[in-house]
């Protein structure tokens, strides 16, 4: 089990786009398996559209080294779009997604959140309301995949 004394947040470059591509298969290969669709954007994305997005703002979450979690966001016009908040397999459901996702919130610097996740994918649905997000709408992606957008304003001081 990971220590927050000893993890170490620090953002995404350019140079982490092998380990995040690595850290992003391995994650959504079971969302593939929920939706029986192996051509997720997520497993299909390429190592350089990988790169070039890293230029924007990221978080890595290293444990001993090893990169053990990451999200990236952009923000448009007071707006902060939450993507690709990824935790290796093997320690999911520890806590690590949710010190991601408040990071993120934080180093956006933005008081209005959104993001999306497939409708199946029940423990991510959880974890995002969990953090006071609610579903905002439901759209289809294609045939047996539907995306929930979730949204979240942080309340005024």
């Amino acid at each position: 089990m990971t220590s927050p004394a000893t993890d170490a947040l620090a953002p995404l470059t350019p140079d982490d786009a092998g380990e995040v591509l690595t850290l992003q298969r391995a994650a959504y290969t079971s969302e593939a398996r929920l939706y029986r669709d192996p051509f997720l954007p997520a497993l299909t994305q390429s190592l350089e559209e990988l790169e070039a997005e890293l230029h924007g703002p990221g978080l890595g979450l290293r444990s001993a080294g090893r990169l053990i979690g990451a999200v990236r966001w952009t923000v448009d016009d007071g707006v902060a779009h939450i993507g690709r908040l990824t935790v290796v397999p093997d320690l999911q459901g520890r806590g690590i997604g949710t010190r991601l996702l408040r990071a993120a919130e934080e180093a956006s610097g933005a008081d209005r959140f959104e993001l999306f996740t497939g409708h199946l994918s029940e423990a991510n649905i959880r974890l995002y309301e969990r953090e006071g997000y609610v579903v905002d709408r439901r759209e289809p992606l294609h045939e047996g995949v539907d995306l929930m957008y979730l949204v979240k304003v942080r309340p005024l001081p």
